[in-house]
């Protein structure tokens, strides 16, 4: 069903990357764009919430993505997709597998838990369980799972509660594959009108990129928005985690994100976990230089 906007949903994660990326976009700070809503949501929450179409633009895992293209349209720009960022998976004390353990994840259907499906196939865990993300690494510290599969800042605070790493899952794909980690993808639904007329995705993509060049151009503009939703964040965890999590990727995907997307998919259909899907292929016509 076509639905008329005169205002756009969006839905993203609290987390710096995408408040980051969206400040601009949400406060109205890029020319000829609408007033947006803006709901913050973990990306498990999202992953589920647009099966039904429930946000105009969403960031979903692009492990999502096989039940979600037929409403919506993948955009080259806005998501996390790199290499050095994996996520993890974490143990009280040093192992080589997750063989037969009980094991905390996210989400059921996060990029993080398809790659750890792919890399345990050989020693597959016992059980999992989905669990809040801020809640892992807490009960693997205390005994309440055998391992922990974490993502984002976690990489860089793993250490305080005195957790061993087994994996690190990006670095497994990048020697697998040699491409970069696709994590985080942006949805614009695919039946939306602004105004009574059709959006066009590249009108949104253009959008995206000029919020990121903005973020960019001044990180200082956005500095108490990314602080405000940083969940407890310290400001040196916050500047890395942005680091890390924007890149060009963000800005546009090109053919080697778009390769490591479908290799991603590709892999997971193969082994019977992910619905197959036709390969994703890049706009034809260039993005704007930023």
């Amino acid at each position: 069903m076509t639905t008329t906007r005169d205002r756009l949903s969006i839905a993203f994660s609290p987390c710096p990357n995408d408040t980051f990326v969206f400040h601009a976009l949400v406060h109205g700070l890029i020319p000829g764009t609408p007033p947006f809503d803006v709901t913050y949501a973990d990306v498990d929450v999202t992953n589920t919430a647009a099966l039904d179409g429930r946000f105009d633009i969403v960031k979903v895992s692009y492990a999502a993505l096989p039940w979600l293209l037929d409403r919506y349209d993948l955009l080259p720009c806005g998501g996390a997709l790199g290499r050095g960022c994996g996520p993890l998976v974490l143990a009280r004390t040093p192992r080589s597998d997750i063989g037969g353990a009980h094991v905390a994840v996210p989400g059921d259907r996060t990029t993080a838990y398809l790659l750890l499906r792919l890399w345990s196939a050989p020693h597959p865990p016992a059980r999992i369980s989905i669990v809040p993300f801020a809640q892992i690494m807490p009960a693997v510290a205390d005994g309440t799972y055998d391992a922990g599969l974490v993502i984002h800042e976690a990489r860089f605070t793993y250490h305080r509660y005195g957790l061993a790493q087994v994996v690190d899952l990006g670095e497994w794909w990048e020697a697998e594959t040699g491409l970069p980690i696709p994590l985080g993808a942006i949805l614009l639904r695919k039946d939306v009108r602004l105004d009574g007329a059709a959006l066009d995705p590249a009108t949104v993509a253009d959008w995206i990129r000029a919020s990121v060049r903005r973020a960019w151009a001044d990180p200082a503009a956005s500095r108490p928005y990314v602080l405000a939703h940083a969940q407890e964040m310290e400001p040196d965890v916050v500047d890395a985690h942005i680091r890390l999590y924007v890149n060009d990727f963000t800005a546009d995907l090109g053919d080697e994100g778009y390769g490591a997307v479908n290799a991603l998919l590709g892999r997971a259909a193969a082994a019977g976990l992910v619905p197959p899907v036709a390969p994703l292929r890049p706009p034809t016509e260039p993005p704007p230089s930023i």
